[in-house]
């Protein structure tokens, strides 16, 4: 299908919005994760400086040898796992570990607390011992290299991730809303088919009274003037007819579990004598033959079928013209039945077999007709559940044939208990 400037934009501003959503919500869930996990690498490394502190507090050998310790030298503070610092009452400190940075000047509580020393992120905690403090420190700096790796990460991915959402939004939604514009589309070619057939029928009438108002005449020259308005009237009738016919049959569900069961036999046969003089008017054969066993019956409305075959009858008579042949064959074999007419006419090009059924769509303009009817014939096989075959016939023109699934018979019709065989019946 064609796919429209509007349909485009309005799929891309849908994939847009969709990918709005999904990255907002990743970032929401980017944000969590980066809080937990860092969080978490912070909750480690306060668990590694209370146990350094308590390890040094019970350790007296180790803080005396800590109280000589020489100032920071050109130890790398990154790569140090800890320091410890004693601070004494009056607030002076010792470095008690070697290659101790200067301790920041504070008031030291009891709680952890994060600090800026130079220019690295140190991690505190402080213990008493006795009428000192032991201060404890470690580098962040591997936690913030953590942190950033996985921003980056998470950069990267969610680039990649808004790029594929919005590509496969845009492709999800052509896809979905291609249906949709399908219908918009055959529904605006659909509003101006049938505005175009309302208004021609109108046009005539108005063109007619007009002139008969405008010029007087006899009597024979008014009743040719009615008589072209009646034409067109019945014309008019007719569209408008078919219209509310196939707009109920829009609105209704197909009935797949119809309880109600037909014989299409019985009804075929009835339409076939219904167009027998149809037929004979133009000069068309018209057969019906009834092939396999019986019964014919599947689950359908009986008005429906009707309708279904009248119109198929109709069209084959038509493009049959003078001379013609049609044939109509009613079939049962397995678990299906089938109903096929055939006629003479030139047929139906293979390319036009599927635009055959669109609403106002006319093979040829030589036979007239408003282009409905097979409209109104795929409503019928559609809602019956029903399947087409269409083909060449063996007369050498159109083969328009449906079959059901057979439903079981309620009762014998009057043409259920035909044996195997054909029955031919001339009507024209």
């Amino acid at each position: 299908m064609k796919v429209t400037q509007a349909h485009r934009r309005h799929a891309l501003r849908v994939a847009a919005i969709a990918t709005v959503i999904v990255m907002a919500c990743y970032v929401l869930a980017a944000f969590i994760l980066n809080t937990v996990v860092i969080d978490h690498l912070v909750g480690s490394t306060d668990a590694r400086l209370t146990d350094r502190l308590h390890d040094a507090r019970s350790s007296t050998l180790t803080l005396q040898e800590g109280a000589g310790a020489t100032a920071p030298g050109d130890r790398d503070l990154e790569d140090a796992p800890s320091f410890l610092w004693l601070v004494s009452p009056s607030g002076a400190v010792t470095p008690l570990t070697p290659g101790a940075p200067t301790l920041p000047s504070r008031h030291w509580g009891t709680d952890p607390v994060t600090l800026t020393v130079g220019t690295s992120t140190f991690r505190f905690d402080t213990l008493r011992s006795g009428a000192n403090t032991l201060v404890v420190g470690q580098s962040l700096a591997s936690t913030e290299d953590v942190h950033s790796t996985l921003l980056l990460a998470e950069v990267v991915f969610g680039a990649l991730l808004a790029v594929a959402v919005f590509a496969g939004a845009t492709v999800v939604g052509l896809r979905a809303s291609a249906p949709s514009e399908l219908v918009r589309r055959r529904q605006a070619e659909f509003t101006a088919d049938a505005s175009h057939e309302l208004r021609t029928p109108i046009s005539v009438i108005e063109a007619e009274v007009d002139l008969a108002l405008d010029h007087p005449r006899d009597v024979e020259a008014y009743q040719e003037v009615l008589q072209r308005v009646g034409e067109e009237s019945e014309r008019l009738r007719r569209i408008v007819e078919d219209l509310l016919w196939l707009a109920r049959a829009d609105d209704e569900p197909a009935r797949a579990d119809s309880s109600e069961a037909v014989d299409v036999a019985e009804v075929v046969e009835a339409c076939v004598q219904r167009f027998g003089a149809v037929a004979t008017t133009r000069g068309v054969s018209l057969t019906l033959v009834r092939t396999g066993t019986g019964p014919f019956t599947v689950h359908a409305p009986a008005d429906s079928i009707d309708r279904l075959a009248g119109v198929l009858i109709d069209n084959a008579c038509k493009f049959a013209g003078d001379g013609g042949q049609v044939e109509v064959n009613v079939g049962s074999a397995g678990n299906r039945v089938e109903l096929r007419v055939d006629d003479s006419g030139p047929g139906i090009a293979p390319d036009q077999r599927e635009s055959v059924f669109d609403r106002f769509h006319r093979a040829s303009d030589a036979v007239g007709g408003t282009g409905l009817g097979l409209a109104i014939a795929d409503s019928v096989v559609r809602t019956t559940q029903g399947t087409w075959d269409i083909g060449v016939a063996g007369l050498g023109g159109a083969r328009m044939g449906v079959s059901w699934r057979k439903a079981p018979a309620g009762r014998k019709g009057r043409n259920a208990t035909a044996t195997d065989g054909a029955l031919t019946r001339s009507l024209a």
